[in-house]
């Protein structure tokens, strides 16, 4: 397992380090102390996330092989041998996947829930499930004949897709072969059937077209139907042309449309595909490279499974924790007024996302606003963010959205946001060029007794009333001039990309970010080795920059209390002697995804408290523009140190990172039980109490 940490040990590959993150997702499918509809969840997660790797990051390395040996100085060793470790690694992951879904589907069984397919139905359920297929599948699908083509058809990156092999039982060599899309985009996934004697069954969708199989082929004659699935997963990157003449707008909306035809990085089959009909999907399809060929199991596409119907017990699920409301955010109050006089930190999801669209709504027809202005990444699908900005712009207000084209995965939704925004007169600007703009940042401008007072509003995570029900992220309310007439910089900086300021709060990337780590790094070295306390806690999504890396590991050895809450991806060795043993590193994955990055340093008694948008990565602090926000007020920098604690002291969802990357849990039989992400609900509930406040 080690084989792709460095030859000095003081790294691991940024790679294998995500496929060991994806593993903590699979450890919840695992863990019984998750519920059972959850677990099955979190399997959809793990498959969803594995997706999304091999089209970024296996596509990035496949790059890598064709460029040859300039880039092996970027792994310490080369592309190859890392594409052959992630093969290994998957089917490996794949393998338990396996293990952990039967083991689930024999939970369910306990519980009277049933998983069933075509060939186990009742009488009386195989009529059901026919005359679903014919009224509700049939009409959307649309079977290609393999021997009838020239050139194979392009396979959609998400899609499922049934390979068919056509028998009939008189006549052995009368053979025919066909690809059916699962059309999961228009019919769900799962046919809940009929109850029978208070047992549940569940289908899916692949098995429903396999039962119509006949009915799909019946002009043909063919009596005997075999059918495995398939998927593939192609290269995420976007090729994005250097013509001059053309808008980026223009250029993005191209390069989209050739995404859907980009190099294929993974073919998953069913392992009980006959080798002959491989061979003949393989050779039909001549783009698909035999290292990009992996084994699977019947069902592919176990995102879907993020979605499995809601069927049992209530203990089947997450126990239902509704948003909290904010201790000093009193009902049918101003927002205006609230954050005038001091500033409001929210921790979502535990607090209302409506705060902030209550913020919007209130500028939006508030006479004294004069304009607003908003960074976003990704947005709902029917986002109130969009529609309050859009009324703002109809009630006069001048409106600036930046926009980022290039959040991916996201690219076309934020097109037709931009155009939606456009109509209704909303200034878009396209971010920075070669800077993708990560930053959350949104400005209101008032007028207050003939002058211009801002508000800002500074977060660790994306403007997104879906999401933020479900990440766990910070967001500072704020009038704070220190930190809005610097806010108020960047914006100025996104409309006049030549003007550039001196930040003396905000730290920005990239054009600071990382000089002030390190600079703070140092700092606690420099009191370390005066006798003085010197501690840093970081919590991030990712940490794999070296630079910071090897600064951390310097800290270490001068002394330096370090405590790391790393998500993801995390190169960085604790607990090494003589390198790192004063590093100490845990990973939460738990119900709510740990989205949010806070930075703390001791300071010499004097704690310096920071909310960002930047992981430590060296895209976020060279390639983006990114916000890291001071948190100034005491009683705020407070409830962080509470909420960092209780991260801290989990003893139920973390994990302990270190160099065998085996993610034992971190257990403490002889300490209360501690699960953080429940206990800072039980927090939050408990300041409410103590204030008077019992509901939103």
């Amino acid at each position: 397992m080690d084989t792709m940490v460095k030859q000095n040990n003081t790294f691991i590959n940024r790679e294998i380090s995500w496929l060991s993150f994806n593993e903590r997702v699979l450890q919840e499918a695992a863990d019984p102390i998750t519920p059972l509809i959850e677990r099955i969840k979190f399997l959809g997660i793990f498959s969803s996330n594995l997706d999304e790797f091999f089209r970024v990051r296996v596509a990035s390395v496949k790059r890598m092989v064709l460029a040859g040996k300039k880039v092996k100085a970027l792994f310490d060793d080369s592309p190859e041998n890392i594409l052959s470790e992630i093969q290994s690694i998957v089917l490996k992951q794949q393998k338990k996947f396996s293990e952990i879904y039967l083991n689930i589907l024999h939970e369910l069984e306990s519980r009277n829930i049933f998983i069933v397919d075509e060939k186990h139905l009742t009488p009386e359920q195989e009529t059901f499930v026919k005359n679903y297929f014919r009224e509700e599948v049939r009409p959307t699908l649309v079977p290609v004949m393999l021997e009838n083509i020239v050139e194979f058809p392009v396979l959609k990156d998400h899609a499922i897709y049934l390979a068919v092999c056509l028998k009939k039982s008189s006549n052995n060599k009368s053979e025919k072969h066909a690809i059916i899309e699962v059309p999961t985009d228009v019919v769900s996934r799962f046919l809940v059937l009929p109850k029978e004697n208070d047992k549940v069954y569940v289908m899916l969708l692949d098995d429903v077209i396999r039962l119509g199989l006949k009915q799909i082929f019946s002009m043909f004659k063919f009596d005997v139907f075999h059918s495995f699935t398939i998927k593939l997963t192609r290269d995420a990157e976007l090729d994005i042309d250097d013509d001059i003449t053309t808008s980026f707008f223009e250029k993005m909306s191209k390069s989209l449309k050739q995404r859907k035809k980009g190099s294929p990085v993974r073919f998953i089959y069913d392992s009980r595909i006959p080798n002959d009909f491989l061979k003949l999907l393989t050779k039909k399809n001549r783009n698909i490279s035999t290292d990009a060929l992996i084994p699977g199991d019947r069902y592919h596409n176990f995102k879907d499974f993020m979605s499995f119907p809601r069927v049992g017990s209530s203990d089947m699920l997450y126990e239902n924790l509704p948003p909290l409301p904010h201790k000093d955010i009193m009902p049918d109050t101003s927002m205006f007024n609230i954050i005038r006089k001091k500033d409001i930190l929210l921790h979502f999801p535990y607090h209302s996302f409506h705060y902030v669209i209550d913020l919007l709504r209130e500028a939006a027809i508030d006479p004294k606003v004069v304009s607003i202005k908003m960074t976003l990444y990704r947005v709902a699908k029917n986002s109130n963010i969009i529609n309050t900005l859009i009324r703002a712009a109809r009630n006069g207000k001048s409106v600036t959205v930046v926009m980022e084209l290039q959040a991916r995965f996201d690219e076309e939704a934020n097109i037709y946001w931009t155009n939606k925004l456009r109509e209704e007169g909303v200034t878009i600007i396209h971010g920075v060029p070669n800077l993708k703009v990560h930053s959350k940042l949104c400005l209101i401008r008032r007028k207050e007794k003939r002058a211009s007072v801002y508000y800002a509003n500074v977060g660790t995570g994306n403007f997104n009333e879906i999401t933020a029900k479900i990440y766990s992220d910070h967001s500072l309310f704020t009038s704070d001039s220190r930190i809005t007439k610097e806010v108020k910089k960047m914006f100025d900086f996104f409309e006049n990309n030549y003007k550039t300021s001196v930040y003396n709060h905000m730290v920005i990337s990239p054009f600071i970010t990382r000089k002030k780590l390190g600079a703070s790094i140092a700092k606690e070295i420099k009191n370390a080795g005066e006798g003085k306390d010197a501690y840093i806690i970081v919590k991030a999504n990712s940490l794999v920059d070296e630079q910071l890396i090897e600064k951390l590991y310097e800290a270490s050895n001068a002394g330096v209390k370090i405590n790391l809450i790393i998500r993801g991806q995390c190169s960085l060795i604790p607990g090494i002697k003589g390198m790192s043993e004063n590093i100490t590193a845990i990973s939460i994955v738990d119900r709510f995804l740990e989205h949010s990055r806070i930075f703390v340093f001791c300071n010499d008694g004097d704690e310096k408290y920071y909310i960002s948008s930047c992981d430590w990565m060296s895209r976020n602090l060279d390639r983006r523009i990114e916000a890291t926000c001071p948190i100034y007020d005491k009683k705020i920098q407070a409830e962080l140190r509470d909420f960092l604690k209780i991260q801290l002291s989990d003893n139920t969802k973390a994990r302990i990172l270190n160099k065998a990357r085996d993610n034992a849990y971190k257990k403490e039989p002889d300490k209360p039980q501690v699960r953080a992400q429940t206990d800072f609900y039980k927090y939050l509930k408990e300041v409410n109490r103590e204030n008077g406040v019992t509901s939103l």
